[in-house]
């Protein structure tokens, strides 16, 4: 007997891997975020990506990112965060495990504390300096949301579909 195979990917890097690849629905033409929610128990509870809500179309609403008022996507999007929250069908969200491809905005951060997510791994975090991400681990912090960035471990996954 060989034993098992020892290349296997880690329960981060399959969790991350899931928050990106759901970010690929995302038909926002400059910004893809995905969201995976686990449960204690290293299942998946949700998913979610950025478009807009159900019943809005994309044709019909804006994807542009600078401009006024409704001229602009912001007013319009929810968020892969707060979609994978409201996604989930099952119950309490109370100690669940967040991972994201996109460090949380502070909407999002009051969403993901009101769930009851203990635990915020995230991958990039290119606003970090902003007012929002500021104010998102204030938040975390108070609450006692833990949050750490995803290390990458350099491993390619390629998927023929």
């Amino acid at each position: 007997m060989s034993g098992k195979r020892e290349d296997y990917i880690s329960w981060d890097e399959y969790f991350m891997g899931v928050s990106i690849l759901s970010s690929m629905r995302s038909k926002d033409p400059n910004t893809q975020v995905g969201a995976c929610i686990v449960g204690m128990d290293n299942r998946i509870l949700s998913m979610g990506y950025n478009g807009f809500p159900n019943g809005c179309s994309d044709e019909l609403f804006p994807w542009e990112r600078e401009g006024e008022g409704l001229k602009i996507k912001y007013p319009f999007v929810a968020h892969s965060e707060l979609n994978a929250i409201l996604n989930y069908k099952g119950g309490s969200l109370e100690g669940t495990k967040l991972y994201v491809s996109l460090f949380p905005c502070n909407e999002c951060a009051k969403a993901i504390i009101q769930a009851g997510i203990k635990t915020v791994v995230y991958d990039c975090d290119k606003y970090k300096e902003s007012d929002s991400s500021i104010a998102a681990r204030k938040m975390f912090d108070a609450a006692g949301v833990v949050y750490y960035q995803y290390k990458h471990t350099g491993r390619k996954v390629t998927l023929d579909l």
